[in-house]
């Protein structure tokens, strides 16, 4: 018998009668949350026994009791691919002392430079990887097999599959490189392969798509709120002092938003989803004059992607794919310097770009715990027969996610939500600065 849920209803002291003052933030409506019709759901799995289904759920992760693969027979790769990010050591620790202690899996290999350690023609020897060469892994940042940025040879890796016997394949990376995965698996499938792979996705932007977060992101906001309290001290340090403090953020501004939240001090926050100009009355730069003649000192902190419309484009692409954006932060700091420089004002302005010390630093205890529990899930779900997915947290619990799903777009901020206005009532700035 299925008990009662808990009576989940709260006590009021009686009804509301004054308008709070938070009706509006920088002129835009708040997102105000009616106890009436604002409800969390209380149950977050939802099991097909034939209830009704039609609210879209996914598969949830964990150990199955039937697997596919033989463990004695089987042998696993493991690719790491793009930018560094904290904890893709203590991913890679985690799936080999999961297959070879758990399931007995003694053949792992360990594909070096990214894609490229699957072309062989490249000649980057694979690493067969025990747990005695994984054991302190976890201490150190960035990624024991190396890393590279750009497609592959689609055909030729899987040749590399088929010639080393490979029966699943785990892919660590960021949008390209799960785009790559959704390919390999089509080829695989193409050629009538019986092999897994499984995606585990890796972004210090944490924009992948119907995910919680993706692994490193805190530690590396946790790394970016240092370089803000620094920021802050020496603009208060200098005479109309200014920090600015560029972030990680191609196309989403989490980090510098949960940047600027932690260090408590910043006074303008810009990412690419909330476009800003520079000139005009109510443009970035009157507001900071605004602000440094009513407190002295300022700090900045911008996205890497934010503001590119102010900046000549590009058609240069990085080996990715990716469109190379313009350095916002020189920009600003430029015009600022410029902007104060025409009104004969003093500035002092103190830059910071602490994007490889961030991206390259040991993951912290908490993504730690969150890698090992990926690689679980995912070791879980390859020996189970599971590919063309990947594995992610959603509302707490441990998913599978098909690739195909994840690959056409990136999550980002939205500006009419609660994380946004968080970040507006923390500095104060103009919701608008046109």
């Amino acid at each position: 018998m299925t008990p009662a849920p808990p009576d989940t209803s709260i006590p009021s002291l009686g009804p509301c009668r004054f308008p709070s003052p938070l009706h509006r933030i920088g002129g835009v409506e708040a997102p105000y949350k009616t106890d009436a019709i604002d409800r969390i759901l209380y149950h977050s799995h939802l099991l097909e026994d034939g209830r009704d289904c039609s609210v879209p759920s996914y598969e949830e992760a964990g150990p199955r009791e039937m697997i596919y693969f033989d463990p004695a027979k089987t042998t696993v790769g493991i690719v790491t691919c793009g930018g560094l990010c904290p904890g893709l050591n203590d991913i890679i620790r985690g799936l080999v002392n999961r297959l070879h202690l758990q399931y007995g899996v003694t053949r792992t290999y360990g594909f070096r430079y990214g894609y490229e350690g699957l072309v062989q023609r490249y000649g980057h020897t694979p690493l067969l990887l025990r747990p005695h060469s994984v054991e302190q892994a976890h201490h150190f940042g960035g990624t024991m097999l190396g890393s590279s940025r750009g497609m592959q040879d689609i055909g030729e890796m899987v040749d590399t599959l088929e010639e080393m016997s490979i029966d699943i394949l785990f892919v660590i990376g960021g949008d390209g490189t799960l785009r790559g995965a959704a390919a390999l698996v089509k080829e695989i499938e193409a050629r009538g392969l019986k092999k897994a792979v499984v995606g585990i996705p890796k972004t210090i932007d944490n924009d992948i798509r119907y995910l919680d977060k993706s692994f490193g992101f805190e530690t590396a906001f946790d790394a970016a709120v240092q370089a803000v309290k620094c920021a802050y001290v020496e603009a208060t340090g200098a005479v109309n002092g200014v920090g600015l403090v560029k972030l990680m953020g191609r196309d989403s501004g989490f980090i510098a938003c949960y940047a600027a939240l932690a260090g408590s001090n910043v006074d303008f926050v810009l990412i690419p989803e909330v476009p800003f100009e520079l000139e005009g009355e109510g443009g970035l730069l009157e507001c900071l004059r605004h602000r440094l003649m009513k407190r002295g000192s300022a700090v900045i902190v911008v996205a890497e992607g934010a503001g590119q419309h102010l900046m000549a484009a590009s058609d240069a692409t990085d080996a990715s794919g990716n469109q190379r954006y313009g350095d916002i932060g020189a920009f600003l700091k430029d015009r600022i310097g410029s902007f104060f420089k025409a009104r004969k004002n003093e500035v002092n302005i103190k830059y910071i770009d602490p994007s490889y010390i961030v991206r390259s630093v040991p993951a912290n205890a908490q993504d730690n715990v969150y890698c090992s529990r990926l690689a679980q899930s995912a070791v879980h779900a390859a020996m189970a027969g599971k590919t063309g997915m990947l594995v992610g947290r959603w509302h707490g619990s441990f998913i599978h996610l098909p690739l195909e799903l994840v690959i056409h777009g990136r999550r980002k901020v939205d500006p009419t939500q609660e994380l946004w206005h968080s970040v507006l009532e923390c500095t104060g700035q103009p919701v608008v600065m046109r």
